[in-house]
């Protein structure tokens, strides 16, 4: 529970992954984010499954006739396999995996530890970085049959930077050595053109 809501939380420092923050994932065109929880934070953990349980009371109440139909839950092991059977990613392991989104005319606001009032750049703004996260948990009843609990990504304060997960280098590895090798050019006599 956070502000006085039974399905919202504020978690502790998690480190996040897949990071559509300033722009909308072109997939589904929505704003979203994956928190690695270590496992260590028992009170985040226990903050989730409260405030997710709180959501499945809500769907029984007001979505689903009085009956909670059957679902998974949507915070998952990092240790272990994902649905489709392959496992995580090296960085999930030792953590709880949390997945959050946000329509696209919601956009989270992401702001640094040292100044909650002002955005962050995008620049700023990365996989890998460590942040705390306000998330909501809803329950859904599609009409085509699906049931269950989602949880809805808010705002986003960064704690601090991290090693980026991306993938990918950066300029400055990908040359590295190859400015330093460049000779500079031999110095000219200004009246004889001859080098000196």
């Amino acid at each position: 529970m956070y502000q006085g809501i039974a399905t919202k939380c504020l978690t502790g420092e998690v480190r996040l992954s897949y990071v559509f923050l300033n722009n909308p994932s072109q997939r589904d065109g929505k704003f979203s984010v994956t928190m690695l929880i270590p496992k260590t934070d028992t009170a985040t953990k226990a903050d989730l499954d409260a405030a997710f349980e709180a959501a499945a009371m809500k769907g029984i109440r007001e979505k689903w006739g009085g009956v909670r139909p059957k679902f998974d839950t949507v915070i998952h092991d990092g240790d272990g396999v994902k649905q489709d059977g392959t496992p995580y990613g090296p960085e999930c392991k030792g953590h709880w995996v949390l997945s959050a989104k946000a329509n696209a005319d919601r956009k989270p606001q992401v702001v640094g530890i040292d100044n909650v009032n002002c955005e962050l750049a995008p620049q700023d703004v990365y996989s890998g970085m460590y942040a705390r996260v306000t998330v909501n948990f809803f329950p859904y009843a599609h009409p085509q049959g699906g049931k269950g609990v989602s949880c809805g990504l808010g705002n986003v304060l960064k704690t601090r930077d991290g090693e980026a997960l991306a993938g990918g280098a950066s300029a400055a590895s990908d040359f590295a050595g190859i400015g330093a090798a460049v000779a500079p050019a031999p110095a000219v006599n200004p009246i004889t053109g001859q080098p000196m």
